[in-house]
C-alpha cells in the first residue's frame, strides 16, 4: 500500500469514526458539557445524584437515619433499587446511546455501587438490636 493510499484510508477512517458532538446529542443529554472532555464515572455519578429523584431519595435516607425508621428504610431502599434499575438496566433511547458513544455520558457503575453502599448501611443502621 502506497503512502498516498494510507493517508486516504486513515482520513476515511477518521471521518467515519464517532467524533465529539457530531450529532449534537450532548446538548440534549448534558447541556453544560464541555466539548472534548470525556465523561468519567465521577462526573456521571454527580450528574445522576443531582437529579430530582436522587435528591429526594437522599433526603428520605437522611430522615430514615434521623428517626431510625425500619419501615421508612424499607421503602427508601425499594425506591433506590427502582431508580438504579431504571438507570442501569433500562435500554437507552437512541439519543442516550449516541451520547454514550460520543463520550459526554459516562458509566453509571460508581452511582450504582454508591447507592448499594447507602442501602446496605441504611439496613444495617436501622436493624433491630
Amino acid at each position: 500500500m502506497g503512502p498516498v493510499r494510507r493517508v486516504i484510508v486513515r482520513a476515511l477512517l477518521l471521518a467515519v469514526a464517532p467524533q465529539v458532538a457530531t450529532a449534537e446529542v450532548c446538548d440534549k443529554e448534558r447541556p453544560n458539557w464541555i466539548p472534548g472532555e470525556e465523561a468519567s464515572a465521577i462526573s456521571e455519578a454527580i450528574a445522576l445524584f443531582s437529579t430530582l429523584p436522587a435528591l429526594a431519595l437522599l433526603m428520605a435516607t437522611a430522615l430514615c437515619i434521623r428517626f431510625r425508621s425500619q419501615w421508612g428504610s424499607l421503602l427508601t431502599v425499594l425506591l433506590w433499587t427502582g431508580l438504579v434499575s431504571l438507570v442501569v438496566l433500562a435500554p437507552g433511547d437512541p439519543i442516550h446511546q449516541a451520547a454514550v458513544s460520543e463520550g459526554c455520558v459516562g458509566s453509571p457503575a460508581l452511582f450504582a455501587s454508591t447507592v448499594i453502599a447507602i442501602c446496605a448501611g441504611l439496613v444495617l443502621y436501622t436493624m433491630p438490636s
